[in-house]
């Protein structure tokens, strides 16, 4: 892994689905090494339409344009499914939300981990196994040794979710792309799984772009934040800034309509109006290098 190249730099980012108008319009990111960087908004606002797009998993039906488009220090524009899959795995990785769709069923723990390996010439048959027992110590599997022989029905939505870990930070990738990987889980295995996200990260020194729709944990997690509404980003900046001071109306109302034990009971709750005019008002885009 080169700690002096990004992770992802892209910009003027769209994506439009079955010749309709962009879903996604001019997202420029960049992670650099070692950071971690949150993408933050409601349902429906493209956050995982970009996190696709970043890995080359959008369907067919999907057409991507952006004046750069690189990806683990490699330039993906105009790449073939065989430049993806190359990239896949190797150089950049993805964290889905439910693992249990993320795992085969049928094959046992330390095989799934074995494979990446063996796919991406990290090592042999024979050294695989002893490599794949390395990895889940690194994402501090309980009793890793013998979990390497349980299928994924065996293990509990935490542990789970560290196997999906496991295997995409296999064959040490520059960039791990992060879909909300904490929405089904508990609080504080929740908890657990960012602590490792930051460990990994403090580890080995690869980028993460973290996509989630809540503030709580980009807050706890996240260097820099990037704020979507309605397929582009409207507010950027350090986290701490952005979840303390928001500057964007969007922001601010996102913000606002998070329930707090504070306020009185049968208080009315905080909502996004339909007709807001947030659309209308400047992006706030503040470059933190």
């Amino acid at each position: 892994m080169d700690r002096d190249v990004d992770a992802l730099h892209v910009e003027g980012l769209s994506i439009a689905y079955g010749g309709a108008a962009p879903s996604v319009q001019d997202v420029s990111l960049r992670v650099g090494p070692g950071e971690i960087v949150g993408v933050i908004g409601e349902s429906g606002s493209g956050k995982s339409s970009i996190a696709l797009a970043m890995m080359g998993l959008l369907p067919d039906s999907a057409t991507v344009t952006a004046s750069r488009l690189d990806v683990a220090g490699t330039d993906m524009q105009g790449a073939t499914e065989r430049d993806w899959s190359g990239l896949r795995g190797a150089r950049a990785s993805m964290v889905f939300q439910e693992p249990m769709s993320a795992l085969n069923p049928c094959m046992r723990i330390g095989a799934q981990i074995a494979e990446v390996l063996r796919i991406h010439g990290v090592a042999d048959k024979r050294q695989a196994r002893a490599r794949a027992l390395e990895i889940l110590h690194l994402v501090r599997m309980p009793d890793a040794e013998r979990r390497l022989g349980y299928y994924p029905h065996q293990l509990s939505g935490g542990q789970r979710q560290r196997v999906v870990i496991a295997i995409a930070v296999a064959a040490g990738p520059t960039l791990l792309v992060a879909d909300e990987p904490t929405t089904a889980l508990d609080v504080t295995v929740q908890a657990q799984i960012l602590e490792l996200l930051r460990t990994l990260r403090d580890e080995t020194g690869m980028g993460v772009l973290f996509i989630s729709h809540d503030l709580g944990v980009i807050g706890q997690l996240c260097e820099r934040v990037a704020v979507m509404y309605r397929g582009r980003i409207v507010e950027t900046g350090r986290a701490e800034r952005v979840l303390a001071d928001p500057q964007h109306p969007y922001t601010r109302a996102l913000l606002e309509s998070i329930p707090r034990p504070s306020v009185p009971v049968r208080s009315p709750l905080a909502v996004i109006p339909v007709d807001n005019d947030f659309a209308e008002a400047p992006a706030v885009l503040e470059e933190v290098r």
